[in-house]
């Protein structure tokens, strides 16, 4: 490997490729630790704070490893970010002769088989549907990826979408008759021939780790693996490591099997009539729980009227419908996938309704219009470290938030890397003059009635003083919205002209654009705006927090790994639940400062983090701002960066926590 200082150096080749590049010895430290991991194939973790340029210190080595390479993101939106910038600006700096391709999971492309079918069928719910549909069949045609992402002119959310890709479950395979074309293996095939593959940590768990939609080759295929946004992995790992059975995956089932009824044994009306009794014992299961967003352990069931009958109902109509494809299989490639569906989906429905053992919990997930059951691993670190054992490679895991006051231990056992290297790199800005952390003196206790309106108004000051500017963070839907309409009563009385924009109302991404764009915008959001946002200079320069963001107690997961720990003589709370809680409270923090020019205050509303012995434990592992009680400390902080009568007014004195 060439020699990297001479690669970060003030005349290296970044600087030479890369306008307004500035080496850090922060990145050029956590390079070599990353290349040294490569070159020993060894596993390294590294936290490297915010502005350290941790991207470029890991690409470099990777680009320059002479092997093969993934990289693994958090979501496709960093995915896209890193595969279509920072890949190609680093690729051309070094003047790399690597090949690079981006893969996503199949769901992301479009579907030449069932995009046809969907046509045939035309049932379409709106105009909004019909005109996407007409978007995607020409898109289909002049796309060399299919990636639905690069469709012009039809929302992610749009529920097309969900008719023109495919699944595990549906995809023909082979036995396709646009199996040439398929967008789905082209990709594949990119990727096996790629130095270097891009993915995110759902599709690496999804389609590599476990090897569910063939992919298996890429991760025997490589010689390292990096993970960017590392903090989500022990959630994403706990996710696909268990399993889930839901509503829309047995609708869906129905669905398909009255289609390929129609097309291949349109004679045995006993097939569509055995789908319509499926969909109405889904639906009646769903409708026995009064209200959504519930999320109940298995042993609580016993509490809910007609849960039990309903789903012994719903697998004796799976069941039948398994026993009527299984007659009609032989006519129609799709009839012996349909039945082949149901009678995995009838064994998973049997698994979930076992006992099971001590290291899994089983629980049930209900939605708006859905609902999922689920078998969850209570722990990851013995299936992740066979994994990562089971393949002599390296294995890098970086974040801007994986230790707890300068510890890995938390991350490093929860994904079984007792052994691995670590290193810590701390953010090169200057927070004691780019940042204020205030916690109110006063406030009600965080689960009472009153604490939402208390945080708004705590925030207001700070809000006019920022001149909107600002993100008001939740830890929960219903605080956000009940903290959105009394900002909006506030904004309406006192005439001010703020936009006021709201989580939910547009993508993620739609709302970011309206944020830097909209002088004085304020966004109330929940957890989606805690982390992967980046607003740099003077469209952000307020966060607000409301609460420390421990995992609700009554979560079912939670509840069953803190009454394992309990039993093994483990302490969960200090062990598990306040280092995640740092961790996820480092994320929101990290909002407000993104550059070495910005500046701004962040306002923690949750006095636990002041008054309770922990809560130390918690502000230690945030960047080191300055910190104060005292509110009148804000506008002078913010009046710092104005000049008044030509003269920069002086630094606010401070009363430190």
């Amino acid at each position: 490997m060439p020699d990297l200082d001479a690669v970060f150096s003030p005349q290296g080749l970044l600087a030479q490729g890369i306008s307004g590049y500035r080496p850090r010895p922060q990145q050029i430290e956590m390079a070599q630790a990353v290349a040294t991991a490569i070159e020993a194939r060894s596993k390294l973790v590294v936290e490297a704070g915010t502005g350290t340029g941790k991207t470029y210190a890991y690409l470099v080595p990777a680009l320059l490893s002479g092997g093969k390479v993934i990289v693994s993101t958090g979501t496709k939106t960093l995915q896209d970010q890193l595969f279509n910038r920072d890949l190609p600006t680093v690729r051309q700096a070094l003047k790399a002769p690597v090949t690079v391709a981006l893969l996503k999971g199949r769901a992301n492309y479009v579907c030449h088989y069932h995009l046809e079918r969907a046509q045939q069928e035309g049932r379409f719910l709106s105009r909004d549907d019909t005109r996407h549909m007409q978007k995607i069949v020409s898109f289909a045609r002049i796309s060399k990826s299919g990636d639905k992402s690069t469709c012009a002119g039809v929302p992610e959310q749009s529920p097309v979408w969900n008719l023109v890709t495919s699944t595990r479950d549906n995809c023909l395979g082979s036995d396709c008759p646009h199996h040439k074309e398929c967008f789905v293996l082209q990709a594949r095939k990119e990727a096996l021939a790629a130095d270097l593959v891009v993915v995110n940590h759902h599709l690496f768990f999804a389609d590599v780790l476990l090897r569910d939609e063939g992919a298996g080759e890429l991760l025997p295929a490589c010689n390292t693996v990096i993970f960017d946004e590392a903090h989500q992995l022990p959630e994403v790992a706990s996710n696909f490591l268990g399993e889930h059975l839901g509503s829309g995956q047995l609708l869906e089932l129905a669905r398909d099997s009255r289609a390929e009824a129609i097309a291949g044994a349109r004679d045995f009306s006993a097939l569509p009539e055995a789908c319509g009794r499926l969909e109405k014992a889904i639906k009646d299961l769903r409708l026995v729980f009064e209200q959504d967003a519930v999320r109940l352990p298995a042993h609580q069931l016993d509490g809910v009227a007609k849960f039990a009958p309903a789903l012994q109902e719903l697998e004796t109509q799976l069941a039948q419908l398994e026993s009527l494809l299984q007659t009609q299989a032989e006519r129609s490639e799709g009839l012996l996938r349909c039945q082949q569906r149901a009678a995995e989906l009838a064994a998973q429905l049997a698994r979930w309704q076992q006992p099971g053992d001590a290291d899994w919990v089983r629980w049930v997930e209900v939605f708006s219009h859905g609902m999922q059951l689920n078998r969850t691993p209570l722990a990851v670190d013995n299936l992740f470290r066979k994994q990562v054992e089971g393949n002599a490679k390296a294995w890098v895991f970086t974040s801007a938030t994986l230790a707890v006051d300068g510890n890995f231990q938390h991350f490093c056992g929860e994904l079984g890397l007792d052994d691995a290297a670590t290193g810590c790199w701390d953010s090169p800005f200057d927070y004691k003059s780019q940042a204020l952390l205030y916690v109110p003196k006063q406030m009600p206790q965080p689960n009472s009635a009153e604490f939402t309106q208390a945080v708004v108004e705590q925030a207001w000051p700070a809000l006019l003083a920022s001149q909107g500017r600002a993100f008001l963070l939740f830890t929960s839907l219903r605080a956000m919205r009940e903290a959105y309409e009394l900002a909006k009563r506030r904004f309406d009385e006192q005439q001010l002209d703020y936009p006021l924009l709201l989580q939910g109302e547009g993508s993620r991404t739609e709302l970011l654009e309206k944020f830097r764009t909209s002088p004085h915008a304020v966004l109330v959001a929940s957890q989606t705006f805690w982390e992967g946002v980046d607003v740099r200079g003077d469209a952000l320069q307020l966060v607000v927090i409301d609460k420390l963001p421990f995992a609700p107690p009554d979560d079912p997961v939670l509840a069953a790994r803190v009454e394992q720990m309990n039993k093994a003589g483990r302490n969960p709370f200090m062990e598990f639940q306040l280092p995640r809680a740092a961790i996820t409270l480092k994320q929101g923090a990290g909002r407000l400062i993104r550059d070495e020019t910005d500046r701004g205050v962040l306002i923690i509303c949750d006095t636990r983090l002041v008054d309770k012995p922990y809560g130390k434990k918690i502000w230690k592992s945030l960047p080191p701002m300055l910190k104060t009680r005292d509110a009148s400390v804000i506008p002078r902080f913010f009046a710092q960066s104005i000049e008044s009568s030509g003269e920069a007014v002086d630094s606010p004195a401070t009363d430190p926590i």
